[in-house]
C-alpha cells in the first residue's frame, strides 16, 4: 500500500514538474543572442578574420550578435572601446600601446598578425634608399603602423626621418597611393591589396619589411579590463568564435576569397589572391597569442620622444587568459586535427628563426637550377651532391623556403646551416640572393 502511495506521488510529481523543465529548456533554446557592436580600423586584409568570423556565422554560434563598424583612425577606435560604444575591435597594436601609456584600460586579448607586412614602393625615377634624401614619403597617421614601418626602414638605410626625409599624414593606404600616383610624395609604406596596384603602376620596390623576421603587434583584437573582469563569460565566447573564423579562414579559400571581394570592394582575382595567401595564409595566426617581445620592440622605439615607455613591460599591453584557455584545453588544436595546417606565426616564432610560410608546396615538375658556383661567393660553400640553387624572391623566408622544398617549415635550419659563411642572420635575407637548397 505504502509502494503504491509513494509510486502514485512520484507520478503526481513529474507531472507537475516536467512542464516546468520543458519551459526552461524551451526558454534557453530561444534566448536571442547578445547584440554586440565590434570595430575594425582599416579596410585591409589584416582586417580579413573579422570578417570572415563575422560573416560566417562564428559569433552567431556563441550566442552573439555583432555588428561590425569600421572607424578609420586608431585613435577614435581606441575611445570607442573606452566610452563602451563597441565591446571589442580588432585595429593595430600602436593604438593600444599608446592608449595604455595615457591610463586607459585597453588591452590586446589576440594577436592575429604579429610582423610588419608593409612593401615599400618609391617613385619610378628612385632605384635605391638612398635617393630618398630630401623627398617626402607618407603614412597614414603619427604614431600608426605605417609611420613605425617607415621610421624602422628608414632608420635601417641610414636616413633620418623628418631630418632627411620629410614625412606626411594623408589618412589611408587610398590616399597614400593617390599621393604617389600624382607626385605628390616619392615614397610610400603600403601593404596588399595596395602594393599589387602600386606594382601594377610601375613604382619600383624598395623593400619589403616581411623579410626582415622583425616582430612587432601589427593588428590583433582588443578589448578592455572592465569588460573582462564585469563579463569574462563573453569575452571568453568571442575569443572562441574569433580563433574558430579564423580557422575558416585560413582553410576554406574559395569561401574566404569571396568575403575578401566583399569588404574590399573589388573582384580584381589577383589582388584577392595576394591578399589570402601573403596576409592570410602566410601572416595570420593559428593561435593568436600577442607578442610580448613585439611589444617590446614598439616600446623602445616610443622611448626615443617620451619618458613613459621606458618604464612599461609589454604584459602590461595584454590579457593572455582566454588565448591560454582556448590553447592549453586542446580547443584550438581540434580545430585544426582534421585539416591540413597552411601557416602558423605562433608556434614558430621569428626568434631565431624567420617564421612566415605559404601554402603551396613546391610543383613535382618545377625546374631548379644546379649549383654552377659561378659567383665568387657560392665558391666557398661547396654544395654537396644533388643541392639546388634558388633566387630569393620578394616575401620569401626560410620557413617558407623550407616548406616549399622539403613540406615543413621547421627545416628551415638545414638550409640556414648550408648557407652559414654568407648569411650572418637567418632574418636578414635579401631579394636576389642566391641560396643553397640542399638535398
Amino acid at each position: 500500500m505504502n509502494i503504491r502511495t509513494s509510486l502514485r506521488s512520484l507520478v503526481l510529481m513529474v507531472a507537475v514538474l516536467f512542464p516546468a523543465i520543458a519551459s526552461a529548456a524551451e526558454s534557453a533554446a530561444e534566448r536571442p543572442p547578445e547584440k554586440i557592436i565590434i570595430a575594425y580600423s582599416s579596410i585591409s586584409g589584416n582586417m580579413a578574420p573579422l570578417w570572415v568570423t563575422h560573416d560566417r556565422g562564428f559569433f552567431r554560434k556563441y550566442g552573439l550578435d555583432a555588428q561590425l563598424v569600421f572607424i578609420e583612425s586608431g585613435t577614435t577606435t581606441v575611445q570607442s572601446l573606452i566610452s563602451k560604444d563597441v565591446a571589442f575591435a580588432q585595429m593595430a597594436g600602436a593604438g593600444v600601446v599608446q592608449s595604455r601609456l595615457r591610463g586607459s584600460d585597453v588591452v590586446m586579448i589576440a594577436g592575429v598578425i604579429n610582423t610588419l607586412t608593409f612593401k615599400f614602393y618609391a617613385d619610378k625615377n628612385i632605384k635605391q634608399p638612398d635617393q630618398l634624401k630630401g623627398k617626402t614619403v607618407a603614412v597614414t597617421r603619427f604614431g600608426s603602423s605605417t609611420d613605425f614601418a617607415l621610421r624602422y626602414a628608414l632608420d635601417r638605410y641610414g636616413l633620418a626621418p623628418e631630418k632627411d626625409v620629410a614625412i606626411l599624414q594623408v589618412g589611408n593606404m587610398a590616399a597614400i597611393l593617390a599621393s604617389l600616383e600624382t607626385g605628390r610624395i616619392q615614397g610610400a609604406m603600403l601593404s596588399a591589396p595596395f602594393t599589387l596596384r602600386a606594382k601594377n603602376m610601375g613604382f619600383p620596390l624598395i623593400a619589403d619589411l616581411q623579410m626582415l623576421g622583425l616582430e612587432y603587434q601589427h593588428t590583433g583584437l582588443a578589448t578592455t579590463q572592465a569588460l573582462i573582469k564585469s563579463r569574462p563569460d563573453l569575452v571568453r565566447n568571442a575569443m572562441k568564435a574569433y580563433v574558430e573564423g579564423i580557422h575558416y579562414y585560413k582553410t576554406h579559400r574559395a569561401e574566404s576569397l569571396a568575403i575578401l571581394a566583399k569588404y574590399l570592394k573589388t573582384t580584381d582575382s589577383d589582388i584577392l589572391t595576394e591578399v589570402y595567401e601573403d596576409v592570410g595564409l602566410k601572416l595570420t595566426a593559428e593561435k593568436p597569442y600577442p607578442t610580448l617581445r613585439g611589444i617590446e620592440i614598439m616600446l623602445r622605439e616610443l622611448a626615443a620622444t617620451s619618458p613613459k615607455p621606458t618604464a612599461a613591460r609589454p604584459e602590461e599591453f595584454v590579457d593572455l587568459t582566454f588565448i591560454k584557455e582556448l590553447d592549453s584545453s586542446g580547443f584550438i588544436d581540434r580545430l585544426y586535427k582534421t585539416t591540413t595546417v597552411v601557416a602558423s606565426r605562433e608556434e614558430q616564432r621569428p626568434a631565431p628563426a624567420p617564421t612566415s610560410i605559404k601554402e603551396k608546396s613546391a610543383p613535382a615538375n618545377e625546374k631548379t637550377k644546379p649549383i654552377m658556383g659561378t659567383a665568387t661567393s657560392f665558391a666557398i660553400l661547396a654544395p654537396a651532391a644533388g643541392s639546388r640553387e634558388y633566387t630569393v624572391e620578394p616575401g620569401d623566408t626560410l620557413s617558407y623556403i623550407a616548406r616549399k622544398y622539403y613540406g615543413s617549415h621547421l627545416k628551415w635550419d638545414k638550409i640556414y646551416q648550408a648557407n652559414k659563411p654568407l648569411m650572418k642572420n637567418p632574418d636578414y635575407i635579401y631579394v636576389g640572393q642566391r641560396i643553397i637548397i640542399p638535398s
